[in-house]
């Protein structure tokens, strides 16, 4: 087991067929959070987030009602954690955007965060209006397990919108796994995850499993140190839905 683990690769969870549809979307526009939401970001400061590597302050740039990844700072995590919830967020690839596949544009939402780095479950933000990639990683995808529905993915420069309902894993007392997390995702008012039930945590190589027992969870922000422009956010709120 030990020797198969070290000669994994990456590619090995990769899946390049069938590809999603490409769907154009219809023109979204926000109209702010509900009465009821917990308001993560509102354009003002980042006083709901800290940075996951030092428990600090979160470091990303804030401007024009914007933030930004901050390069060097590395992954930003809500202070608050949730269970069971519905996210908005919307983010946006820069125009004048470089590389190809996976470099490209590439962050990602940690729908609950379970340590520090890229521990987790990850939705993936990544440019895919014409950047090919394994599309078990292309925006809209639960990262190397789900590929989207389809591909509503709009230009570089123009902002894109997540609306998620996510339920929390449950487990047992020995610390296996009572009730697998199970995810539905729309993308710019695209259906691209359809209550699917997640196999465990993102991995990079190798099979997701159950493997951490955990509970309510931070939400995180990934700065994934790509060469090109980073990604930028908005816009962000929650709203807690009730436990299993």
């Amino acid at each position: 087991m030990a020797q198969a683990q070290q000669t994994a690769k990456p590619e090995d969870t990769e899946v390049y067929t069938p590809v999603p549809p490409k769907v154009t979307p219809g023109k979204l526009e926000y109209k702010g959070a509900p009465s009821d939401a917990i308001v993560l970001f509102d354009g003002k400061n980042l006083d709901a987030w800290k940075s996951v590597d030092t428990d600090g302050p979160a470091l990303w740039t804030v401007d024009g009602g914007v933030v930004t990844v901050k390069k060097g700072t590395g992954n930003i995590e809500t202070k608050q954690k949730f269970n069971n919830y519905q996210l908005h967020i919307e983010w946006r690839v820069p125009a004048n955007i470089t590389g190809t596949g996976q470099a490209r544009g590439n962050s990602g939402v940690f729908l609950a965060s379970i340590g520090k780095g890229d521990a987790g479950y990850e939705l993936q933000v990544l440019d895919n209006y014409e950047n090919k990639t394994y599309t078990n990683g292309m925006a809209g995808s639960i990262y190397k397990q789900f590929v989207p529905l389809a591909n509503p993915s709009l230009k570089p420069g123009e902002w894109q919108t997540y609306d998620v309902i996510w339920t929390a894993p449950t487990f047992n007392d020995d610390a296996t796994v009572k009730t697998p997390a199970r995810v539905t995702v729309i993308f710019n008012g695209v259906l691209v995850e359809n209550n699917v039930t997640l196999l465990g945590p993102t991995q990079y190589i190798g099979k997701p499993s159950y493997s951490v027992k955990h509970g309510a969870s931070p939400i995180k922000l990934q700065a994934h140190g790509d060469k090109s422009e980073p990604d930028s956010f908005r816009n962000i709120w929650v709203r807690e839905l009730p436990n299993n």
